[in-house]
C-alpha cells in the first residue's frame, strides 16, 4: 500500500519530492502529483474547502433581516471553493484510490494547516447519515519548521501521530466555526439594523476584525478629545573651564502623578505658567552654579530573536513594508530560496538541541561572500560567542515553531526587498548571540541658588498655579536652589551594536546626545560654572500619536495594550488579538471594508469605523467591541491545543455571546444610539438653525440646537456610504459634493455618484439627491459652459483643442456648447470614475500627452464584481480611450502545430457605462492558471533542427532542436530550478548555467526569444 502526502502547497510538494529522491528513489511526475513505489505526493493550493451551515440553516439571501437570526447550526456541512474545485477533485481522487492506505497531513505547520487538511480529509469521506465523515485511513502529521532537504528527511523521520495533533485540530476547527457564526451573525444583526430606514448598509463585524478596530478608534477619540495647552521648558548653558554643556530645569521634588485619572502630561520639567519660566530664567541667568554628577555603567542586550510579528514591526519602522509585504516576503524566502525558517510563528527563543545547528549556520554565514555579514559571523565563532542561554535556546518558550532565523542555505538572486528583510533578520541573529552593549552614563545635576518663586510650583498646570506668582516684595518671593539636569550616555563597547555598524546610535533606545560618542565636558570636583544663557521655550502638549502598522500589530498582539518591553510582550502574547499569521490579513480586511485608510505610515479610522464603534457600544454588545475579551479566546484556543480545554464548552460560549449579540440588536428600539455627535458649523439651508448630528442623520435642531427644528434632515449613510463630518460639512456649504465611491446599491452592488441637496417644491424643504454627472443635460438645453477659470489638461486627441474638467467627465472644449462655439463639433470624453477607478487629473494628462495612464489597479468588473489592472489609452482607430491590459505573466500557450496561440485582442474600454456590461479575458490576468507542464518534445532525427550554442547546450542538450522546443525546455529548467523571481514572475533570475547563455543576471521573461536566436545556428 502506498501513502499519499497532502502538501498546502505545489511548491512545498516539490521539495518534498526532491528532499525524499535521495533516500525513496525517482517519482514520476503526473498531472496533479509525483509518485513512486512508497509515496504518492500532492499538495493543495490553500484552502480547498470551506465549512457552511447545512442547507436547512443557511442564511437566507436578498435583503437581509432578524427573521433568520440567529443562526446557529448544529453540525457545519462543507463545499468545496469555486476557484479551486478541479484541485480539490484530484487530491480527493487519490485519497481515495485504493492501493493508498495511510495519510501524511504535510500541510504548514499551524492552526491553517491543520485545518485545510481536515476538512479534504472530512470532504473526501463524503456525507454519511447527512453529514461529512472521516476517509477511516490513518492519518500521520508531517511537521516542518524548515524547508531544507534534511530537516524534511528528518521531519518524515520523526512524524506525529493523529492523536497527538487533535487538539490542535479541534482548536482549527473551533477558530473556524467561531468565526462564521460571529461573523455571519454579527455582520447581518448590524447590517440589519442598519437597514431598518431602508437602501443596504453592509456593516461587517468579525471576531478578531472588530476588536482590532476598536482600539484604533479609541486613540482616535483620545487624539480628537486632547485639548493642547501651553507648557514651558527652561533650558541653560553653562561655562566651565574646559567648555560649555547644556541643561535643563527640573523640580526634584515632583512625583508622577498615578491612578486611572491622572495628568500624564504632568511632569518636572514642565512649567504650566510663562511669567513664572520667565522669572525662573531671569533669576538664574549669570548666577553662579555647584556641580554634582553620578556616572555608573550599564549594559544593554540586543533585541530578542524574530517572531512573525516583531519581524512585521520593525520591517513597518525601518522601511515601510506593510504588515502584509512582510510575510509575503518572507514566505517567498522560507519557500522558495529556503533562506529563512518558518515565518508564521510567534516563538522568539530556538530548542535546547538546537545549538550545534546554529554554530553551522554562523559558519555558512563566514563562508557566504556576504561581506555585511560574514566578519560578524567570523566574529563569533572566533570569539566562542555561540553558547547555551536560556534566552535564547528555551524549550518551554517554543510553541509550534521556533523564531525566525536563517537557514544554512546562502540565498541567491534576491529582490532588494527580499535582501532588505533577508538581512534584518540575519543582524539580528548574529546580534542575540554577540555580547551586550557597553555604555557610561553620566548625570549631572547643576544647582543655582537665586531669589525667584518657589521651585515646586513650577510644576502645576495652570488651573494650580493661578496666583502664585505675587508682586514684588511678596513673602512668596524667596532664595531658591533651581536645578538644570544634563545626562550623557556614552558608548564604550560595542557588542552586539557592531553589527548594525553605523546604525547603532541610532538603535539605542532611550537614546541621549553622548550616544554618538560625545562625552560630556568635564567638570572638576567642587568646580563653580557660571550660567551663560538661560530661554524659557514655549512648547505645546501633544496628543496620542496615530497607529502605524507597526504599533497596531504591537497593540494586537498585547490584546490592545500597548507595550513596547520585548520580554513582557512575549508574556503576554498568548492573549494577543488574532495570530501571527493572520494579523496582516485582518488589517487589510478593515482597509478592504474602509473602516480604516492610511496615510503615509499613519492608519486613521474612517466615519464608517465610528459608526459601528457607536452602535456596539448603544447596544451593549461588549463581545465585539473589547480587545481584551477576544483575546481570551485566543487564549483559549491555544489551552484547547494543548488539551486543557473542550472544543464543546469553547463553543457553547461562542453562541451564547452569539444569541447575546443578536438578541441586543434586534430587541434595541429607541430612535438613537447614544455616542459622541457632531454639531456642523454651516446652519440649515432652510431656516438658518444648527445642524446636529445623531446615530443615523443629520439634522436641523432650531435657532437654539435644542427643538426639533425646521424638519431639514439628511442621512449620514446615503447607500451605505458614511460621511466624514469634513464632507457633511462641504456637503451643506456648497450643496454638492462629489463623485465619491463606496456606495451600494439595494442589491449591495458598489456604485460612485455626486450627492447634492436640492430644494423639494413639494415638501417645501431641502433634500439630498444623487447626481450621476449626466452632463447631457446642459447639452440639450443649450446652457453655456464657461471654462474660463479652468485649467486645461491637454490637447483633445481628436481636434487639438485643450481639454478640461466638466461635471462626472473629461471633456474637450469643443465637445460642449461655450461661448466661443455654441454648437459642438467634437465629441471627446472620458469618465472621471471608471468602473469605480477614479481617474486623476494627472493620469488623464498623462494620456492626453503619451496616450496612456500608468498602470491603474482598482477597476472593478460589473460582471463578475472581480477587481482588475490595465491602462487607460486612446485608441486612434476607435476614437476613444479604452483598456489596455498589461502582458500575461505566462509564455503563450502552443497550438497543436507548435505555434503560438493567437492572443484575442485586448478589447478596448467602451464608454463607461457600457464597459460595465464588457469585460475581456485579459482583465482577469491575476486569475489566469500556470500552464501545465509541457509534455515531452518530439523527437527530432539526427542533424534536424538548429545547433545551439555551447553555453545553450550546457543547459538543454547539444542535441539540434527546433526554435519552438527550445523555449519549452528553457522554461522546463526554469521551473524546476525556482528561477522565476518571487516578486515579479515575469523575470527569471540566472543560475550558474543561465548566466553565459542570458549575459547578465536576470531577464524578463519576454527577452527569451531574442536571447534564444542569438544562441542558434
Amino acid at each position: 500500500m502506498k501513502t499519499l502526502v497532502i502538501a498546502e502547497k505545489p511548491s512545498v510538494a516539490q521539495d518534498i519530492v526532491r528532499a525524499l529522491t535521495p533516500t525513496v528513489g525517482k517519482f514520476d511526475k503526473h498531472d496533479d502529483h509525483f509518485e513512486n513505489e512508497q509515496y504518492v505526493v500532492t499538495s493543495a493550493v490553500g484552502h480547498l474547502v470551506e465549512i457552511a451551515a447545512p442547507e436547512q440553516f443557511d442564511v437566507k439571501r436578498g435583503k437581509w433581516s432578524f427573521a433568520h437570526l440567529p443562526v446557529l447550526p448544529p453540525y457545519f456541512d462543507l463545499k468545496p471553493i469555486d476557484k479551486t474545485k478541479s484541485r480539490l477533485s484530484a487530491v480527493v481522487k487519490l485519497a481515495k484510490r485504493k492501493d493508498v492506505g495511510k495519510l501524511i497531513n504535510a500541510c504548514d505547520a499551524g492552526r491553517e494547516g491543520e485545518l485545510i487538511f481536515r476538512l479534504i480529509e472530512q470532504y473526501a469521506g463524503g456525507q454519511k447519515n447527512g453529514q461529512y465523515q472521516s476517509l477511516g485511513k490513518p492519518v500521520q502529521r508531517l511537521w516542518l519548521q524548515s524547508m531544507t532537504p534534511a530537516a524534511i528527511r528528518d521531519g518524515f523521520a520523526h512524524l506525529r501521530s493523529d492523536e497527538q495533533m487533535r487538539g490542535l485540530a479541534d482548536a482549527a476547527r473551533s477558530r473556524s466555526e467561531a468565526d462564521w457564526m460571529v461573523g455571519i451573525n454579527g455582520t447581518r444583526a448590524m447590517t440589519a439594523f442598519n437597514s431598518r430606514d431602508g437602501g443596504f448598509f453592509l456593516t461587517t463585524v468579525g471576531r478578531v476584525q472588530t476588536p482590532t478596530l476598536s482600539i484604533v478608534v479609541e486613540r482616535e477619540e483620545k487624539i480628537r478629545a486632547h485639548r493642547s495647552r501651553d507648557y514651558w521648558e527652561i533650558h541653560a548653558s553653562f561655562q566651565a573651564e574646559a567648555g560649555a554643556y547644556p541643561g535643563k530645569w527640573f523640580d526634584p521634588a515632583f512625583k508622577k502623578p498615578s491612578g486611572d485619572d491622572a495628568d500624564a502630561e504632568l511632569k518636572a520639567d514642565r512649567v504650566w505658567n510663562p511669567r513664572e519660566a520667565t522669572a525662573i530664567a531671569d533669576a538664574v541667568r549669570g548666577q553662579p552654579a555647584t556641580v554634582k554628577e553620578e556616572s555608573k555603567p550599564t549594559t544593554q542586550a540586543s533585541g530578542l530573536l524574530y517572531d512573525l510579528t516583531s519581524l512585521q514591526r520593525e520591517a513597518n519602522g525601518r522601511f515601510g513594508f506593510s504588515a502584509k509585504t512582510t510575510l509575503q516576503l518572507a514566505q517567498s524566502l522560507y519557500e522558495r530560496h529556503k533562506a529563512l525558517t518558518y515565518p508564521r510563528t510567534d516563538s522568539r527563543a530556538l530548542p535546547e538541541d538546537y545549538l550545534p545547528t546554529v554554530k553551522q549556520t554562523f559558519e555558512m554565514l563566514a563562508d557566504s561572500g556576504m561581506k555585511h555579514l560574514a566578519p560578524h559571523a567570523l566574529t563569533a565563532l572566533n570569539n566562542g560567542y555561540i553558547r547555551p542561554s536560556k534566552r535564547i535556546f528555551d524549550n518551554s518558550k517554543v510553541s509550534d515553531h521556533f523564531a525566525i532565523i536563517p537557514t544554512l542555505q546562502a540565498p541567491s538572486g534576491l529582490s532588494d526587498a527580499e535582501q532588505k528583510l533577508y538581512d534584518l533578520v540575519v543582524r539580528r541573529f548574529l546580534a542575540v548571540f554577540f555580547p551586550s552593549a557597553e555604555f557610561t552614563v553620566t548625570t549631572r545635576i547643576t544647582s543655582v541658588t537665586a531669589p525667584t518663586l518657589p521651585a515646586a510650583r513650577g510644576s502645576l498646570p495652570p488651573e494650580g498655579a493661578a496666583g502664585v506668582l505675587g508682586r514684588p516684595g511678596d513673602a512668596s518671593v524667596a532664595v531658591v536652589t533651581h536645578n538644570f539636569k544634563t545626562e550623557g550616555k556614552v558608548l564604550v563597547k560595542p557588542g552586539w551594536m557592531a553589527v548594525y555598524g553605523k546604525e547603532a546610535a541610532e538603535d539605542v533606545t532611550d537614546a541621549k546626545e553622548g550616544d554618538k560618542g560625545q562625552n560630556l565636558v568635564p567638570v572638576r570636583p567642587g568646580e563653580t560654572v557660571r550660567t551663560e544663557s538661560v530661554e524659557p521655550k514655549g512648547l505645546k502638549t501633544k496628543p496620542p500619536a496615530r497607529y502605524s502598522e507597526a504599533t497596531l500589530l504591537g497593540a494586537m498582539e498585547g490584546a490592545g495594550k500597548s507595550i513596547d518591553d520585548d520580554e513582557l510582550r512575549e508574556a503576554m502574547q498568548e492573549k494577543g488579538l488574532g495570530t501571527p499569521a493572520t494579523r496582516a490579513a485582518t488589517i487589510e480586511g478593515l482597509l478592504t471594508e474602509k473602516y480604516i485608510i492610511r496615510e503615509g505610515r499613519e492608519i486613521i479610522p474612517t466615519a464608517k469605523a465610528f459608526q459601528l464603534m457607536t452602535l456596539l457600544r448603544g447596544l451593549g454588545v461588549e463581545e465585539l467591541s473589547k480587545a481584551e475579551l477576544t483575546g481570551e479566546w485566543e487564549y483559549k484556543l491555544a489551552q484547547m491545543e494543548k488539551g486543557q480545554l473542550s472544543r464543546s464548552a469553547f463553543m457553547a460560549e461562542i453562541a451564547q455571546m452569539t444569541e447575546h449579540m443578536v438578541k441586543k440588536a434586534k430587541e434595541y428600539d429607541r430612535d438613537t444610539i447614544p455616542g459622541n455627535y457632531a454639531t456642523l458649523q454651516t446652519p440649515c439651508p432652510n431656516c438658518g438653525g444648527v445642524v446636529k448630528e445623531n446615530y443615523r442623520r443629520y439634522g436641523c435642531t432650531g435657532a437654539d440646537g435644542n427643538s426639533d427644528g425646521c424638519g431639514f434632515s439628511f442621512g449620514k449613510s446615503p447607500a451605505g456610504r458614511t460621511f466624514e463630518s469634513e464632507e457633511a460639512e462641504q456637503l451643506l456649504a456648497t450643496k454638492k459634493i462629489g463623485p465619491l465611491e463606496g456606495f451600494r446599491s439595494k442589491a449591495g452592488w458598489p456604485f460612485v455618484a455626486e450627492i447634492v441637496i436640492k430644494f423639494n417644491e413639494e415638501d417645501q424643504n431641502w433634500k439630498l439627491e444623487f447626481d450621476f454627472g449626466d452632463d447631457k443635460k446642459g447639452e440639450e438645453t443649450g446652457e453655456l459652459v464657461d471654462f474660463t477659470a479652468s485649467e486645461s489638461l491637454g490637447a483633445c486627441p481628436k481636434c487639438g483643442s485643450p481639454v478640461h474638467e466638466h461635471g462626472a467627465n473629461y471633456v474637450c472644449s469643443k465637445a460642449v456648447p461655450t461661448e466661443a462655439q455654441p454648437t459642438p463639433t467634437c465629441d471627446f470624453k472620458s469618465g472621471k470614475i471608471i468602473l469605480q477607478q477614479p481617474v486623476a487629473r494627472e493620469q488623464m494628462s498623462k494620456l492626453l500627452e503619451t496616450g496612456k495612464t500608468d498602470l491603474l489597479d482598482k477597476f472593478v468588473s460589473m460582471r463578475t464584481r472581480r477587481a482588475f489592472k490595465a491602462f487607460l489609452a486612446w485608441d486612434k482607430e476607435a476614437g476613444k480611450v479604452n483598456f489596455e491590459f498589461a502582458p500575461s505573466k505566462f509564455p503563450p500557450r502552443k497550438t497543436a502545430a507548435g505555434a503560438p496561440a493567437k492572443a484575442a485582442p485586448a478589447k478596448k474600454a467602451a464608454p463607461a457605462k457600457k464597459a460595465a456590461a464588457k469585460k475581456t479575458a485579459a482583465t482577469t490576468t491575476a486569475a489566469v492558471k500556470v500552464p501545465k507542464a509541457p509534455k515531452a518534445p518530439r523527437k527530432t532525427t539526427p542533424g534536424a533542427g538548429l545547433k545551439p550554442s555551447e553555453a545553450l547546450a550546457a543547459v538543454i542538450g547539444a542535441e539540434p532542436v527546433a526554435r519552438t522546443e527550445v523555449i519549452k525546455k528553457l522554461w522546463d529548467y526554469i521551473k524546476a530550478n525556482g528561477l522565476q523571481d518571487a516578486t515579479n514572475k515575469r523575470s527569471i533570475n540566472a543560475d550558474a548555467k543561465l548566466t553565459p547563455v542570458f549575459g547578465k543576471p536576470q531577464v524578463t521573461m519576454f527577452e527569451l526569444a531574442g536571447i534564444v536566436g542569438k544562441h542558434l545556428s
